[in-house]
Parts: C-alpha cells; sequence; structure tokens
C-alpha cells in the first residue's frame, strides 16, 4: 500500500473570505472567480498524481458547500485549530494517525504548482527529515514530513502573514535537528501583481 498522502488546505470560495489583497483590487466577486480557478487547477494536477490526497476544508462547516461544488469524490478533512498554525499541525498529526509515512501540505495560493515538484517532495522525503518549498513572499507554498521525525514545535510561534515565515520556519527545523530538502522557490498569486507576472509568463513574455 502507498504509504503517501498529500493535504490540499483550500478554503470554501466565499465572497469576502478569499484572496482579500485580490479582491480590494479586481472586487470580491472577482476574487472569488479567481480562487475557484485556482482550486480547479490544483485539483486537474493532484487528480494526475499517484498519491491519496484530502482536500482539508475551511471553515468547518463548509462541507456541504463544497460537495456540492466538487461533488463526493472526493476525500474530505476539515482543518480544525484557531489558527493557521495549529490547523496544519493538527492536519499532520491527523495523517500520520492514519499510518501514513511521508505526508506533504500544499497551499491553494500557486495553482501552477507542477506534479513534478510535489512528486520530488515525496521522493526526498525516503532520505530527508522534511521537505519545504518555499515562496519569493517570505513564505512556503510546501511543507512535509517523514512520520518519526514530524515536529510540531515547526507550527508554533511562527509570525504567520509575514515575509518571515519561511526563515522562522526553517530556524526551528535546524533547531530540531532535521535534515531538510528544499524545492525551488515559486509565487504566490496573492495581488495583481502576482497575477500580471503569472499571464506574462505563461503568454512566454
Amino acid at each position: 500500500m502507498d504509504n503517501r498522502c498529500l493535504l490540499f488546505f483550500l478554503k470554501n470560495p466565499e465572497k469576502g473570505r478569499v484572496k482579500t489583497r485580490l479582491a480590494s483590487a479586481v472586487g470580491d466577486e472577482m476574487a472569488v472567480r479567481l480562487y475557484r480557478r485556482f482550486l480547479l487547477e490544483t485539483l486537474f494536477t493532484l487528480n494526475r498524481g499517484t498519491f491519496l490526497f484530502y482536500l482539508c476544508f475551511y471553515p468547518e462547516n463548509s462541507l456541504s458547500d463544497l460537495k456540492r461544488w466538487l461533488g463526493e469524490d472526493y476525500l474530505y478533512m476539515p482543518q480544525s485549530g484557531e489558527n493557521l498554525g495549529e490547523r496544519m499541525k493538527n492536519g499532520f498529526v491527523e495523517a500520520f494517525s492514519m499510518n501514513f509515512k511521508r505526508v506533504v501540505l500544499i497551499g491553494s495560493d500557486i495553482p501552477d504548482l507542477p506534479l513534478e515538484f510535489i512528486e520530488e517532495a515525496f521522493t526526498s522525503l525516503q532520505e530527508k527529515d522534511a521537505v519545504i518549498g518555499p515562496s519569493f513572499d517570505g513564505g512556503y507554498y510546501l511543507i512535509g514530513f517523514k512520520d518519526k521525525n514530524f515536529s510540531v514545535r515547526v507550527f508554533e510561534e511562527i509570525p504567520w502573514s509575514t515575509k518571515r515565515v519561511f526563515e522562522e520556519t526553517m530556524k526551528v527545523l535546524k533547531q530540531e535537528g532535521l535534515t531538510v530538502h528544499a524545492l525551488k522557490p515559486l509565487r504566490d498569486i496573492d495581488t495583481v501583481e502576482d497575477l500580471r507576472i503569472r499571464e506574462l509568463r505563461k503568454k512566454g513574455g
């Protein structure tokens, strides 16, 4: 049996609750439409993979909305916790309690995340204790652990939503004595400028 599991962290695409920085420039309606598109693009990538994955949704009461939109065929898992760090920590704890040996978590801000990066992350966990994919804004778009080396400290007292998230996370990983594989940096789609750069790249500009 495959011992790999991916946790896809996403929010229910409700107006006023997703892509708020984008929404301030393009409006709530367009921000929701873009976020829905990002989710579908990421799901298209994940459906091509050979690993099991869960749609880890937030808020906890949005399951029926998501099932109406995406259908019953996916595996759903509610995010639980007071903040992003707690929710990610609890996601890993839940996955490891189901006897998965290598668990990778991604967010929903990088619709162009290549399947090869995810495969590289899982492969790296055969040798390394942890894997991380830094984003250009100072955060990270992917993090993963081998079951025996998972540390909850990686998600505690991190200044979430700042440019220091990746740097502070790396500090904790080092303090915990974990070996880490770093993926290539990628760009989150959080602002109009990020969108513009993405469109230029797609056109080869």
